[in-house]
């Protein structure tokens, strides 16, 4: 069973993205993470570091806060 922070946290994630316009493979070229980590994330199977929360945060061009609400 997934645990539902990283649900959550997966769901902010890719509502940002799509908001951006970004594809799962645009968002990993900004961020520097690989596609399919992308997409990992979004379902909520990684639970991540704080440093790739960071390199997402400025992939997405937002604050870290913003992929916590």
């Amino acid at each position: 069973m997934k645990d539902r922070i990283l649900l959550k946290f997966g769901k902010n994630v890719k509502m940002l993205r799509e908001k951006s316009k970004l594809t799962q493979e645009q968002l990993a070229f900004r961020s520097g993470l690989h596609r399919t980590y992308i997409g990992m994330i979004e379902r909520g199977e990684r639970n991540i570091t704080l440093i790739n929360i960071e390199k997402l945060s400025k992939g997405l061009n937002v604050k870290i806060e913003e992929l916590f609400k």
